[in-house]
């Protein structure tokens, strides 16, 4: 007989409310999932459909709904997938000629849908007529990019994201009313989203089991002034739903079904929710800021050991000397090809209004400690400490719970018009450079700025500050991210000709330069004409 693990036995005797009802029927993890236990879902809860969902180049959710009329329909599908249209998923992309694909469902990823009660549903994998991953297909880069890291590095990326967005809704009562650009973990009620985010977070916990906490963001707003009837004389408040750390092919999946569900749930509430970089100025943007771990055998390497702390301090080394060499060959990496990255995580024009000073908001490529104006942070790791309750809890003298290292650092440049998957296989790809090279020990010390606002240090390498000089960068670098055939040449070139078509080379300086009013009216044009990008 198999052995029972010790986390398969946890889970056959615990039941939380927030856990996934196909665990709670399968009695097993999620991983351990198997046909024979769906398909005894598919049976006790009634399911009138099989819906498969998938990431298409435009790094929407998309699904396919496929009735389950008896078992055999409902075996067949779950084993062999389905056909589908590449040519559309993927236009500009996949030739018509060639454009069949299957699609085959990731038996872990099995939910209950919340919006459709006699719905099972998957995200799904994209295979091409030999049965392999299709090559240019979101899911199957990442997942090429942390076997390679993987494979060279014997380390594994974890990885999770912040992802802010804004609820626009019909001006509520003016009773509490929230002031501008001051929403920042606001409560009820200040704010009057609580119970939709309340909704978003049941359901989002309940599918991937990976959301760590979500909060009022700093941007509120009375009322917006726009061209757009969907969102003209709306109120919005801003929010950010923070996932744990999770295999990186994972984080992104979480990301891009959390953008389905917190859609799903503004609709039903007549509300709009929006992840565009800006809809406003002197109003916060949304970021969809992106923690790393690197870890071997599991354990979170990024924390230093004793010898290398006595290094660091012998050789001056900058930054916190909590980091591990590693968890700075990381950072090197990172800003060594920040640049580039870019072209993945910003999108749209709107993207280079948020990148300005005084926004917490990078515009160089540097990192500091806990300094949320540089490109990377360190944010706080409990590094040394341990059971903090018992010094604000007189009574508790129970042992501490054991704790694996939690040490992350923060790409803080990424926004909501990041093309997700793409965006998560360029940062492993970058990682996994700044791992293998030597170089990156030497960018990173570099790089580091020890306090105040990161832009006023001198000799800093500036961020691209349109989509068409991030096109250009992309161009100059795209061997790094093609090497051992990680991203297809026909991806990257699909990326700068969508970045170059935003057409807004000098857009700051020609903005500058307008009348205060003419300036606002084509600021507002350039913010909203992308509130769904991806």
């Amino acid at each position: 007989m198999p052995t029972v693990t010790e986390a398969t036995l946890h889970h056959h005797t615990t039941a939380y409310a927030l856990s996934n009802p196909v665990e709670r029927i399968a009695d097993k993890p999620r991983a351990d999932f198997t046909r024979d236990d769906l398909l005894r879902v598919i049976e006790e809860k009634q399911i009138e459909r099989i819906t498969f969902h998938y990431t298409g180049l435009d790094g929407k959710y998309k699904e396919l709904k496929l009735p389950v009329s008896d078992a055999r329909r409902a075996e067949r599908v779950l084993a062999e997938g389905e056909r589908v249209d590449g040519s559309s998923l993927f236009r500009g992309v996949v030739d018509v000629s060639s454009s069949d694909l299957y699609v085959v469902p990731v038996y872990a990823s099995a939910f209950l849908n919340p919006f459709d009660e006699r719905s099972l549903d998957f995200t799904c994998r994209f295979l091409n007529r030999e049965g392999a991953l299709a090559e240019f297909a979101p899911d199957s880069v990442l997942q090429k990019a942390a076997r390679l890291l993987t494979d060279s590095t014997g380390l594994e990326l974890n990885a999770l994201g912040e992802l802010e967005f804004f609820v626009l809704r019909d001006c509520p009562t003016p009773l509490y009313s929230a002031p501008r650009q001051r929403g920042y973990h606001e409560a009820s009620p200040y704010v009057k989203s609580g119970a939709m985010l309340d909704e978003i977070v049941h359901h989002l916990s309940q599918i991937t089991g990976a959301v760590k906490y979500a909060h009022s963001e700093t941007g509120t707003l009375g009322r917006i002034e726009s061209e757009s009837p969907e969102i003209h004389g709306k109120t919005a408040e801003q929010w950010e739903v923070e996932f744990l750390p999770r295999p990186v092919e994972e984080c992104a999946d979480s990301l891009v079904l959390a953008r389905w569900v917190i859609r799903n749930v503004a609709y039903r509430h007549n509300c709009v929710a929006t992840f565009a970089p800006k809809i406003e100025e002197g109003v916060a943007g949304n970021g969809m800021h992106v923690h790393v771990e690197v870890a071997k055998g599991g354990h979170n390497v990024m924390r230093s050991t004793a010898p290398e702390r006595a290094k660091a301090a012998r050789s001056g080394d900058p930054g916190t000397g909590d980091l591990s060499e590693t968890a700075k060959r990381v950072i090197g990496g990172l800003c060594t090809h920040a640049d580039s990255l870019t072209a993945f995580g910003n999108t749209v024009s709107a993207a280079y209004l948020r990148l300005v000073p005084n926004q917490e908001a990078p515009t160089s490529v540097c990192w500091s400690d806990s300094n949320r104006s540089a490109m990377i942070r360190v944010p706080l790791g409990w590094a040394g400490l341990e059971n903090l309750a018992a010094r604000v809890n007189a009574g508790e003298c129970g042992s501490t719970v054991p704790r694996e290292g939690v040490q992350t650092v923060e790409l803080r440049t990424p926004d909501g018009s990041a093309m997700t998957h793409l965006l998560l296989a360029g940062i492993t790809m970058a990682v996994e450079w700044g791992l293998s090279f030597d170089t990156s020990l030497e960018v990173a010390a570099k790089a580091y700025v020890p306090a105040g606002r990161a832009e006023r240090k001198p000799g800093l390498m500036a961020l691209p500050r349109s989509c068409v000089e991030s096109a250009r960068t992309l161009k100059k670098k795209r061997e790094m991210y093609e090497r051992r055939g990680v991203f297809a040449p026909a991806l990257t070139d699909y990326v700068c000709r969508l970045l170059e078509e935003e057409n807004d080379d000098g857009m700051n300086a020609r903005l500058a330069a307008l009348p205060a009013d003419d300036r606002l009216r084509e600021t507002r044009k350039i913010m909203h004409k992308d509130l769904h990008r991806h």
